[in-house]
């Protein structure tokens, strides 16, 4: 995809350079950080630059001040308008209130409840519409025609474009031995970015953009394909159904791959973020890890640099993704147990379980299943193990007793 004899684009380095001035000292310089233990797994060198640790947990921030900064004062004091799946949103609303303009942001009625409330403790409107990202932007639009706003766009816009590519700059500042960047990609606002900077610091570097497999807008329409989207990823930061028009253009000329990632991916790169760096991040925020665990022969033996872009997980939503790891790796385990209907079986088998040191989490107790002898009963246990083997221990050890465990 990209390609050394390129036009000129509309965003430069000395773009990108102007805008990490403009946001110097109001935005962090966020950690970039060399995971031994990811480098391991995923057969990478690994350093992850910590975006997640910006005010509002999310990149965004830098193109929202970026585009904010560069504003009328006519365009000031009549306010802004934005459209997001939460990060922008958050942006936008901080550094708006930060600079006295006032904002509203349209999201999608799917948003994360704890992105829309952020966002309304930023002080600014919150107005939720349509179920996906690109139905809250038409929303959006008519209403900045309606009350006569200054539409922010997420990604289309060289101003949010030139403030994403400041994270290159300071990628490559502190570790100009980085050979790939893996960037995750909605609208592509931040990958045109970083791809525009790091191109010009570093022409050999390769760029490889990420989407979720559900909504893969830049991939089709790179490859001159009609993509087939829709769905609830876990990676609704980067669930968009159109590419911006500029940014189009960037990933055209600048991108040297995009990778497609499952859920199971997203998942486990959530996972493998809390477990091993121990940091939140969003679905769209661990993507570039994703591919890492997806396409591990793409990336071996290079010096990568991950863009953990964002941590605007909901709680509820983490709890669930850490626990179906759990059960991937065999450490939770539901097994069912046929016995006698009488005093003291339960607690037989508790003791077996617990002889064996698992922990019991949940048991559901059934004695009208027409599969079990009226003089039976049914026992659902859930347990908690170390991992696989030990799971299996549990289950002889049940077996040996007399009480051998079900399939479920």
């Amino acid at each position: 995809m990209a390609d050394t004899q390129r036009p000129s684009l509309p965003v430069t380095l000395d773009d990108v350079k102007a805008a990490a001035m403009i946001i110097a000292g109001q935005v962090q310089n966020t950690p970039l950080s060399h995971s031994k233990t990811l480098s391991s797994i995923t057969g990478a060198e690994v350093w992850v630059k910590f975006e997640n640790h910006q005010y509002t947990a999310a990149f965004n921030e830098r193109g929202a001040l970026n585009k904010l900064s560069k504003l009328t004062e006519e365009q000031k004091k009549r306010g802004v308008i934005a459209a997001s799946a939460g990060n922008h949103a958050q942006g936008v609303a901080h550094h708006a209130r930060r600079l006295g303009i006032p904002a509203t942001i349209v999201m999608a009625e799917t948003t994360p409840f704890n992105k829309v409330q952020h966002t309304r403790d930023h002080g600014a409107r919150v107005v939720l519409e349509g179920l996906i990202f690109d139905e809250a932007k038409d929303y959006a639009l008519a209403l900045a025609e309606k009350e006569g706003l200054t539409f922010i766009h997420p990604f289309d816009d060289i101003d949010i474009i030139a403030g994403q590519g400041t994270i290159a700059l300071e990628m490559l500042e502190a570790n100009p031995e980085l050979d790939t960047l893996v960037v995750p990609i909605g609208g592509g606002g931040l990958i045109s970015g970083i791809a525009t900077a790091a191109k010009a610091l570093k022409p050999d570097i390769k760029i490889f953009g990420v989407e979720a497999a559900m909504y893969p807008c830049m991939h089709a329409a790179l490859n001159g394909k009609t993509p087939k989207m829709g769905g609830a990823t876990i990676a609704e930061g980067i669930a968009v159904k159109e590419v911006g028009k500029i940014t189009r253009q960037f990933a055209e000329q600048l991108v040297d791959d995009i990778l497609l990632v499952e859920e199971e991916h997203l998942e486990r790169a959530i996972t493998l973020y809390a477990d091993i760096e121990k940091t939140i991040a969003e679905g769209a925020g661990a993507a570039g890890l994703a591919a890492l665990l997806a396409h591990p022969t793409r990336f071996y033996g290079r010096k990568v640099g991950l863009v953990l872009c964002g941590g605007n997980i909901d709680t509820r939503l983490l709890a669930s993704v850490l626990t179906r790891a759990l059960v991937r790796e065999n450490r939770l385990a539901r097994i069912r147990i046929i016995g006698d209907d009488r005093p003291g079986l339960l607690a037989l088998v508790s003791k077996i379980i617990g002889d064996q040191g698992a922990n019991i989490m949940e048991v559901a107790h059934n004695r009208i299943a027409l599969d079990v002898p009226a003089k039976g009963a049914e026992f659902d246990i859930l347990i908690e193990t170390r991992d696989s083997q030990h799971t299996q221990e549990v289950v002889d050890a049940l077996t040996m007793a007399g009480y051998p465990p079900r399939s479920m």
